[in-house]
């Protein structure tokens, strides 16, 4: 029997928002997931665009809901952002950070001010996710960038997905600065390049594997970085997300959950027009794809994904071409 597909990686970027928790709650079997995985060596690293919480207080959480978890373990886009800070002004110079108590200890942790009024003449201006963010803190922020401070968003996500349903994201909330002063922020977070580097200088992984829910963060940011990825649609991503992907946004691997890791990577095969996966054939026919066969779903979106990429090439598939396929998937 093939190995189990966690076996080909020394270290898992696992998103945490549809990955491993939604809101509160663990996503369903994720912490026993978590925990086998674990078990076989690989490390495992929580790579998080949310910047709102301090990595102590998300390897709480994670350890409360049973997933094994240290704060080391954990790298957020807080701590990108406030190392890209760093990077650029003098160590001790204010910085007006835009969120919560994650976005602040980082920016302190790398040597630099926190504050929160533009009277401080700020050098750069920090706006992370946070569920108590005020009109207040926005305005001090955009007076800032005005003056001429460094505009960074912790990431760019436009929603992010919770126990209630999906909410609106830091990207959405940084639209309010960018929108008032002309400014467009340099974002730190998933796909751009510094969080996957902190991920890289934080765990020292040769051979990893990003895993999310998220084909225009997660996914993308692995294409960015010439590492594999592993998609699970526990998250936001559903079916027709994934057949009409740009090649960017094409995950290595796709799982339900992140269950997935601990079973056998067979890949789909492709015979002449077909491309087969488990007990599905996936084939284009008169210019629809058609998808038949029967058992899991998942091994017929594979075939399904094989097909529909080998043949938008670097385009993007029609979604009226998918039709048949999603009826037959019934995901």
């Amino acid at each position: 029997m093939e190995p189990p597909l966690i076996d080909r990686y020394d270290t898992l970027l696992l998103d945490l928002d549809g990955v491993v928790y939604l809101g509160r709650e663990a996503v369903k079997g994720a912490p026993e997931a978590l925990t086998r995985a674990h078990g076989t060596g690989v490390r495992l690293a929580y790579v998080t665009n949310n910047a709102s919480r301090t990595p102590a207080a998300i390897a709480d959480h994670l350890v409360a809901l049973g997933v094994p978890a240290t704060a080391e373990d954990v790298v957020t886009s807080a701590q990108a952002a406030a190392r890209l800070i760093a990077e650029r002004v003098p160590a001790g110079s204010a910085v007006l950070v835009v969120g919560g108590m994650g976005l602040r200890h980082a920016v302190r942790a790398q040597g630099l001010r926190p504050v929160t009024a533009a009277a401080e003449a700020p050098a750069a201006v920090v706006q992370g996710i946070s569920p108590d963010l005020s009109y207040g803190l926005l305005t001090e922020g955009a007076l800032a960038v005005r003056q001429g401070a460094w505009f960074v968003a912790a990431n760019g996500d436009t929603t992010m997905p919770t126990s209630r349903g999906v909410v609106p994201g830091n990207g959405a909330m940084s639209r309010v600065i960018a929108t008032a002063t002309g400014v467009e922020p340099v974002v730190a977070g998933k796909p751009e390049p510094p969080l996957h580097r902190e991920s890289m200088l934080r765990t020292g992984a040769e051979r990893p594997l990003i895993v999310g829910d998220r084909l225009d963060t997660d996914v993308e940011a692995a294409t960015r970085a010439g590492v594999d990825s592993l998609l699970v649609l526990s998250g936001v991503t559903r079916a027709l997300h994934l057949l009409t992907a740009a090649p960017e946004h094409r995950p290595t691997h796709i799982a339900e959950d992140v269950s997935g890791l601990l079973e056998p990577a067979a890949p789909v095969a492709r015979e002449g027009d077909r491309w087969r996966r488990g007990a599905w054939v996936a084939r284009w026919e008169s210019g629809s794809l058609r998808l038949s066969g029967d058992g899991d779903p998942i091994d017929g979106l594979r075939a399904a994904c094989a097909a529909a990429w080998a043949h938008a090439g670097e385009g993007r598939a029609d979604e009226d071409d998918l039709k048949q396929a999603l009826e037959s998937l019934d995901l």
